[in-house]
């Protein structure tokens, strides 16, 4: 069976697994289906969607394939990436959140494994609670400002998917986008010949258009180490010179990661996090110091994203240039009308 095919099988069970979880499906009129749901302060709104936070107990036997609303590891995990991913966003934006019911670790290995891609894993439950969430937004509370979409991981292919298909259908509401950033998943050259409406970024001010990249240290370059975020003919943007070819931007370009100190406060501080980008991968590699992991986050971090992945820092490492560039951004497209 070639990989379209089985990829139709595979969408086909999730198809019926999603009308089995049709009726616990999240109703975004109500707060609490949301993590954010702010007071408007800002004249653009970021929409952000959560990487994988539904992990470990993913893992366990006769556990479900996709994250109950209430799963206590799912709703825990959210704070901690509001803070180290989403706050990029706090300056300029009000952040919308929704909490969505998430693809387990075991269910989008299959589909990286069968398919090349995790999406038939999320273009079932997890779309559809995403594009609930934002058909509510839309409606309820964008009242026509400019938007950012954002995520991480899990996140991210997620708003691929929406870019591709979501604002394919609605034309009117991709017109006042600012920028997607598709960070810690990969953007390909054929998602942009198959889409043309989409745009990769081009420099640091550019709108309208996908901002995106993998970070790795470079045994995963020269082992070639199989990665669940980095697909073939994905694309990177260099986050401190936001060139898209291999010009080394050194560490002195970085204007600050965000770190925990030994007081477990989270600081703004130098870890060395320079930035090149690899064509052949299509990833940014660093030689920043690798944070060291407890061994069962370990041992999922090495069969999932190889032996020197820095999936976890694509922001942290990147923090203040990315809070730089969301500012330069929105400042480009209020300009540009």
């Amino acid at each position: 069976m070639n990989k379209k095919v089985f990829a139709l099988a595979v969408i086909a069970v999730m198809a019926s697994t999603f009308a089995a979880y049709a009726e616990n499906a999240p109703d975004y009129s109500k707060k609490e289906s949301w993590y954010k749901l702010p007071e408007i302060t800002k004249d653009a709104d970021t929409f952000y969607i959560n990487s994988t936070s539904y992990v470990f107990d993913s893992l366990k036997e006769d556990s479900p394939e996709y994250a109950p609303l209430d799963n206590e590891e799912m709703l825990a995990r959210y704070p901690e990436e509001y803070l180290v991913h989403a706050t990029v966003f706090e300056e300029c934006t009000n952040i919308f959140m929704p909490y969505y019911r998430q693809a387990g670790m075991r269910v989008m290995k299959k589909s990286w494994l069968e398919t090349g891609d995790i999406d038939a894993a999320i273009s079932g439950i997890p779309y559809s609670d995403i594009t609930a969430a934002l058909d509510y937004y839309f409606t309820n509370c964008n009242n026509g400002r400019p938007f950012i979409i954002a995520g991480h991981s899990q996140g991210s292919a997620l708003v691929r998917l929406v870019l591709k298909k979501y604002f394919a259908e609605h034309p009117d509401y991709y017109k006042r986008m600012i920028a997607a950033y598709v960070i810690g998943y990969s953007v390909t050259k054929d998602d942009l010949k198959k889409f043309p409406h989409l745009k990769f970024a081009t420099g640091e001010t550019d709108t309208g258009v996908i901002i995106s990249w993998n970070t790795e240290g470079s045994m995963n370059v020269k082992q070639n180490a199989s990665n669940i975020v980095v697909l073939p003919g994905a694309i990177s943007i260099n986050p401190l010179n936001w060139k898209l070819d291999e010009t080394y931007a050194p560490a002195s370009e970085n204007l600050g990661s965000l770190i925990v100190n030994e007081k477990g406060e989270h600081v703004i501080a130098d870890v060395g996090a320079d930035a090149q980008i690899v064509l052949a991968r299509g990833v940014v590699v660093t030689n920043a110091k690798a944070d060291p992991m407890p061994e069962e986050a370990a041992r999922i971090t090495l069969e999932y994203f190889g032996p020197d992945v820095r999936h976890d820092n694509d922001y942290t490492y990147y923090y203040s240039n990315i809070k730089a560039n969301v500012a330069k951004r929105i400042a480009a497209y209020k300009a540009g009308k």
